[in-house]
């Protein structure tokens, strides 16, 4: 319907007032009354037409063709109305066809409409995005977690092996990380984000190919994987020193890191089922066939800086390059002036103290419930998920807590101190009592409200690339995290020793006092200023 046939279905009809024109007829003056009243309800309705602004969907007619979206424009309708006596007399018709022949679509006020997901801002797409890498990252890698049980027993490994297994993602995941942010930096996160995820989940999908041909075979594949994910949180911590403003840093991260936590709930949960229903492969060939989708969107969707991207809105552009970092790419790295700054070595150190609690914790939590708390393999997978949602829950909230005290005036070195400090006391007193509890269901909640308290890292040492060397965050995060990665080899194949000839209070006793190291490292060399231009 369009404008014309709208505006005169709602014409007044005023035939009736011209028939009845006797007012000593009380039926016909009835009639007339009640012809009237219509009338004059229609004309109220008129004087409300006179002063509104119709909106008529445009398609592709006249001089709108071309546009990509609908748009739409202001049709203005005057209606002038004569002034006369109801009861006596009325015009013979209105004419809004006149009217209507001088509409006039204001060029200048067209609006775009856009559908609900287009008004997301482009940033938070951004994070979004990396946010379900992360979610594969750890799905693909936690999977051995659980499937290592059964390919144990199938293929007799004892302890130390399993260790090594274990260990060997760790392999190539240490010789990415300084490479994948030079690459990062220089390339754009984009490209080297988009070749992480596709990379490690082919490797993913080769494990049981390579398990079943042999041990060598099974350990190249695995630190082929650790290659792929090596470089990818580098490439995520370049893309987002660009896309986030700093008063949104914390919460970003936070949120970003949750999908590996996420990741290792979604990889715990469905691991056991999909094991026990079509046996030990299937967590690999399913897991790794996600990595092709998200890589289709993610070509499509993402750039690695708001600079590149042909459709971001103006003002969404102007917030970001008003509130965050040079995106100008680097040409080489100052290794002299980033090693030369204590800040930086707080980073390292402290990234190492941290990464060998959560990575035992990661690879060898199923073993411990299956050995010590005697969960068969359902349970420990189904158990193991509580810690990690925690996380998720937590890193969020940690996210949001120290953005609102940044906001707030607190400055961003104590900020970041207070939320890494958490991260570091919280898990060693909760696995201190480990050692005390006499329940399953006691030491579960231990194990919860370490890595709950643990996940406040992220918006601590996580965010602070970014904080003191916002242009070199990739170079940065893949320093730390190369210390993070040797935390991961030793205290991994580490586990495996001590469990041979000791117990598994021994294992948290090294974590616990690692946490502690961190924490006076930590606060006594760490700032949030920005320190490297």
């Amino acid at each position: 319907m369009n404008a014309g046939v709208l505006l005169l279905s709602f014409a007044p009809d005023f035939s009736p007032l011209q028939k009845h024109k006797n007012p000593n007829n009380t039926r016909i003056s009835r009639k007339i009354f009640s012809a009237n009243l219509k009338t004059e309800r229609r004309l109220r309705f008129l004087s409300f037409i006179q002063s509104c602004d119709f909106r008529v969907l445009s398609r592709n007619s006249g001089e709108f063709q071309g546009l990509r979206r609908r748009e739409f424009g202001k049709v203005r309708a005057d209606v002038k109305s004569e002034p006369y006596d109801i009861a006596d007399s009325a015009p013979d018709s209105v004419k809004f066809s006149d009217t209507l022949s001088e509409v006039v679509l204001d060029e200048d006020s067209l609006e775009s409409v856009d559908q609900w997901w287009e008004q997301i801002p482009k940033r938070w797409v951004i994070v979004i995005l990396c946010f379900s890498a992360f979610l594969l990252c750890n799905m693909d890698r936690v999977n051995m977690s659980i499937a290592i049980l059964p390919m144990s027993a199938e293929f007799n490994w004892n302890p130390a092996t399993v260790g090594l297994i274990q260990s060997s993602f760790f392999w190539g995941y240490l010789l990415t990380q300084i490479a994948g942010g030079i690459w990062a930096d220089t390339v754009g996160g984009k490209r080297v984000l988009g070749f992480a995820v596709i990379w490690w989940s082919i490797a993913t999908i080769l494990t049981p190919i390579a398990a079943k041909i042999g041990l060598p075979f099974l350990l190249v594949v695995r630190a082929f994987m650790g290659i792929g994910e090596g470089v990818a949180m580098p490439a995520m911590n370049n893309i987002l020193s660009k896309w986030i403003p700093v008063a949104e840093r914390s919460r970003s991260l936070a949120l970003v890191y949750s999908g590996m936590y996420l990741g290792s709930v979604t990889g715990l949960a469905f691991s056991p089922l999909l094991i026990h229903k079509f046996g030990w492969p299937s967590v690999f060939y399913s897991f790794g066939s996600l990595g092709t989708i998200w890589f289709a969107v993610w070509q499509s969707k993402a750039h690695s800086s708001p600079l590149e991207d042909p459709q971001l809105r103006p003002e969404e552009k102007k917030l970001i390059i008003s509130n965050s970092v040079s995106n100008e790419p680097v040409e080489s790295i100052p290794w002299r002036l980033i090693l030369s700054k204590a800040p930086v070595w707080a980073l390292i150190v402290s990234h190492f103290c941290h990464n060998w609690g959560t990575f035992i914790l990661l690879t060898w939590m199923p073993t411990y419930y299956n050995q010590v708390l005697k969960f068969n393999l359902t349970e420990s997978g189904l158990l193991c998920v509580l810690p990690w949602l925690t996380m998720a829950i937590s890193a969020n909230v940690g996210g949001w807590i120290a953005d609102t005290l940044v906001s707030k005036g607190l400055s961003v070195t104590a900020v970041r101190k207070i939320m890494q400090t958490i991260g570091f006391l919280g898990p060693a007193f909760f696995l201190t009592q480990l050692s005390h509890v006499n329940s399953p269901a006691m030491a579960v909640l231990c194990m919860a409200c370490s890595q709950g308290t643990d996940a406040f890292s992220q918006s601590g040492l996580y965010s602070n690339h970014q904080d003191i060397g916002p242009r070199y965050a990739g170079v940065l995060l893949g320093l730390s995290n190369t210390a993070g990665v040797l935390a991961g080899v030793f205290g991994t194949a580490a586990t495996g020793y001590i469990l041979q000839h000791g117990s598994w209070d021994d294992v948290f006793k090294v974590s616990v006092g690692l946490y502690l190291v961190g924490t006076v490292v930590w606060n006594l060399f760490s700032t949030g200023e920005k320190i490297l231009d």
